[in-house]
């Protein structure tokens, strides 16, 4: 197994180091951090460097805080010091994962995302008659430590980026408070095994995709299904047999205690193809695909908010809601809401 070394220096060039800071300075220019930073950037990137060159870097406390929709979760903010080092290392340990990873598993890649996503997902709903459709219970707070550093080192042996990798995932603050019991386990077992990736990390993007990426290969070489879609930890499984699927999902269940994960069993279902189904936030069917009406509902409350504060900005904060309902059969709607020009003949 061919394994990456020597990244270390790459990772910490200034040349490097730079670009990473204008990455995780991209949309947030206007941040207070992100303001303080540049104020003094090349200051604040020399001392990095020599923090990580020295090994006394440290990284700093994570705010966060909890959205509801569409279920509820933690969502951590690293300071703009840390994001800098997460887009420096993931610059280089990026790519080496990237070439882990199947062709149909979409999050967080180049030419990929969502919409792709739900596109081969309609794909594959067109040529299969059943559908099995997962999710992994608490994903990102179930990602155990040990494994995941295992896992990475089969890819890498740069001491020193290791070294860093490691310290990224041991100051992962504490996520939400569950456990569950494997085969092999003491009654202490879940409670002594770090787990828990902080949500909105780019590192833990990147660590979460390639999680999974060995339940992707099992599906696809040992399990052979041809019709498979992931994003994050949200999986699709198409056949033309129901028989084939359920027996796929207790081979999935079983393969995934290994990586000390359960499938959610209030988000995993066998339905027909026929059937519209939500799926990364739409409602997909064979021939089209619509907002589901809560989605709906949520962005009419915050254009009447936006309307009371500021009629002129009312599309620049939906410009991102607007984006993904255009991927959906949402043209009258648009137009209904004000948020699409009219037609000129």
């Amino acid at each position: 197994m061919k394994r990456s070394k020597n990244l270390f220096d790459g990772i910490i060039s200034f040349e490097n180091m730079l670009s990473a800071a204008h990455k995780a300075a991209k949309g947030k220019r206007e941040n207070l951090s992100v303001l303080c930073f540049f104020a003094h950037f090349e200051e604040n990137l020399w001392e990095i460097i020599a923090e990580l060159k020295n090994k006394t870097y440290q990284p700093g406390s994570y705010k966060t805080f909890s959205i509801y929709k569409p279920k509820p979760r933690q969502i951590s903010a690293a300071p703009f010091r840390d994001r800098v080092v997460h887009h420096a290392l993931i610059a280089f340990v990026g790519p080496i994962l990237e070439r882990t990873f199947i062709f149909d598993t979409y999050a967080n890649r180049t030419a990929k995302g969502t919409h792709k996503a739900i596109e081969r997902y309609q794909h594959f709903l067109k040529k299969y008659q059943y559908v099995l459709m997962f999710d992994i219970r608490k994903y990102f707070p179930s990602i155990d430590h040990n494994i995941l550093k295992t896992l990475l080192r089969r890819k890498i042996s740069c001491a020193d980026t290791l070294w860093l990798i490691d310290l990224i995932i041991d100051n992962s603050n504490a996520q939400a408070e569950h456990s569950h019991y494997f085969p092999g386990d003491t009654l202490f077992t879940p409670y002594e095994r770090r787990r828990g990736l902080p949500i909105g990390n780019l590192t833990s993007q990147w660590f979460a995709n390639y999680y999974l990426s060995f339940l992707d290969h099992y599906i696809k070489e040992q399990l052979r299904c041809r019709g498979y879609v992931r994003y994050v930890d949200d999986g699709v499984l198409f056949s033309n047999e129901k028989f084939q699927l359920w027996a796929w999902k207790e081979a999935i269940e079983e393969f995934l205690q290994q990586y000390r994960l359960i499938l959610n069993p209030q988000r995993t279902e066998l339905y027909p193809s026929t059937e519209g189904k939500c799926f990364l936030g739409q409602k997909v069917w064979r021939t089209h695909r619509i907002l589901p009406a809560e989605n709906v509902r949520r962005a009419k409350k915050r254009i009447r908010c936006s309307l009371l504060a500021d009629p002129e900005t009312v599309r620049q904060p939906l410009s991102g809601w607007v984006g993904h309902a255009r991927q959906a059969d949402t043209r009258n709607l648009l137009h209904s809401l004000g948020l699409l020009p009219e037609s000129r003949c």
